[in-house]
């Protein structure tokens, strides 16, 4: 494997047991740069300070650690301009790299008339696939008084 000493300069092509000894006369650790060439490129660093360093340009980047779950709660007499307004946040939300939960409560009367909420979510994730291709995680399914349906980003 090459190796890479922490100021940047190459120690030269070695064996893996050389270049692990390298590293810990030095009290730091063998980082593998990466596999992709020929020979695989290793790295003497101090191994906290690389993590950091990692973390940093994973920050700076955007790029999320994992996907959480956000929730868009949607009321049973909603307006379609409404409805747009919370696909525009589900988009954001998906585009994030994270999963949503779409979410209606019924109250009282309303749970008679769950045909009418379903057509108000379809609504929803109709506007939504004009903005982003999703994934239906977990179809519409009824819990209590709630009506409730899982989605991603394709």
């Amino acid at each position: 494997m090459r190796v890479i000493d922490e100021t940047g300069k190459q120690l030269g092509i070695m064996p893996l047991q050389e270049a692990l000894q390298k590293a810990k006369e030095r009290n730091l650790a063998l980082v593998q740069v990466t596999e992709r060439v020929e020979p695989p490129v290793c790295k003497v660093v101090d191994y906290g300070k690389y993590l950091y360093a990692q973390e940093k340009k994973r920050r700076k980047s955007g790029i999320s650690k994992g996907s959480e779950l956000k929730g868009i709660r949607l009321g049973f007499n909603i307006s379609p301009h409404d409805l747009e307004t919370k696909a525009n946040l589900a988009k954001k939300f998906l585009k994030e790299g994270n999963v949503v939960k779409v979410e209606m409560i019924l109250r009282g009367r309303e749970k008679a008339l769950s045909d009418f909420a379903k057509d108000k979510i379809q609504q929803f994730l109709e506007i939504l696939e004009k903005f982003i291709p999703i994934n239906i995680e977990r179809g519409l399914e009824k819990r209590g008084n709630r009506l409730i349906m899982i989605i991603n980003k394709k």
